[in-house]
């Protein structure tokens, strides 16, 4: 893990945008006709960055944890990453089914969640989970904020994780997954890893547990990084919380694929 302060190095897309600016501003410097075409290579490369940032799953803006290691995918390891926690209704019910499989979780948990209810975030390390950075607020409109504006985000919430805790996080996961080019020097800043998913349910969004078991389940398999909710999770038809309708039957299907639940710290030995 980078110690915090590392130099940050851009990725190769953020290297080719920085020509695509110097190539597009010589070029109407020779020939003030070619504005035009400059201009589109300028927009078309906005784009692209755009882009790359509502994917969560791409690389294009640096480092992303999107399924293990090589290492933890040969020991047939898989990683569960519960995410907008903690909430006080659902995550010691979450808990309790954890351990009832003697399962490992990673809790991407909101800094103002955790101030409120930080005796759920030193359960969760007590138990033998993780507890990482979900940013201080998880507001809607992270992607689009600047560098300061992140770095302030994040920082608050390494302290109050850690203060809530004990434990200060190594990942982050940006809100809703997306995010922009100042994220990744944040995250160099920090020490941070960004981590998404692999396979993800759609749990906030779906109350049928079966569907979200069924998306889950296809994409078990070693090295994948399961993606739940314990806040903010959709309600089945009876009024469950989503999250716990699947876990037990994700559990057994993990156990029956000789898979081993592991957290995403366990997975960097």
């Amino acid at each position: 893990m980078p110690e915090p302060g590392t130099a940050w190095k851009p990725g190769a897309l953020l290297r080719a945008s920085a020509g695509v600016h110097l190539l597009a501003l010589a070029a109407v410097i020779v020939k003030m006709g070619l504005w035009p075409w400059a201009l589109a290579a300028v927009v078309l490369n906005h784009g692209l960055i755009a882009f790359a940032g509502l994917w969560p799953r791409s690389h294009w803006l640096g480092p992303n944890w999107t399924r293990l290691p090589a290492a933890a995918e040969a020991r047939r390891e898989i990683a569960l990453t519960i995410d907008d926690g903690p909430d006080p209704a659902v995550t010691p019910l979450v808990l309790d089914l954890l351990d009832r499989y003697a399962a490992r979780a990673t809790f991407f948990c909101v800094g103002e969640k955790a101030a409120r209810h930080p005796e759920l975030c030193r359960e969760m390390v007590r138990r033998g989970h993780a507890v990482e950075n979900h940013s201080q607020h998880h507001r809607h409109h992270f992607s689009v904020t600047g560098p300061r504006s992140m770095l302030r985000e994040l920082q608050a919430a390494q302290d109050t994780l850690a203060r809530a805790s004990g434990q200060r996080p190594l990942f982050f996961r940006a809100p809703a997954g997306l995010r922009n080019p100042f994220l990744d020097p944040v995250l160099a800043r920090l020490g941070l890893k960004l981590a998404s998913w692999t396979v993800r349910g759609f749990d906030t969004r779906t109350g049928d547990a079966a569907r979200v078991l069924r998306r889950l389940q296809a994409g078990l398999r070693p090295g994948a990084i399961v993606l739940m909710h314990d806040g903010n999770a959709a309600r089945t038809p009876q009024g469950v919380p989503v999250v716990l309708e699947v876990l037990p039957p994700l559990l057994e299907s993990i156990s029956a694929a000789g898979l081993h639940t592991v957290t995403l710290r366990q997975a960097l030995a």
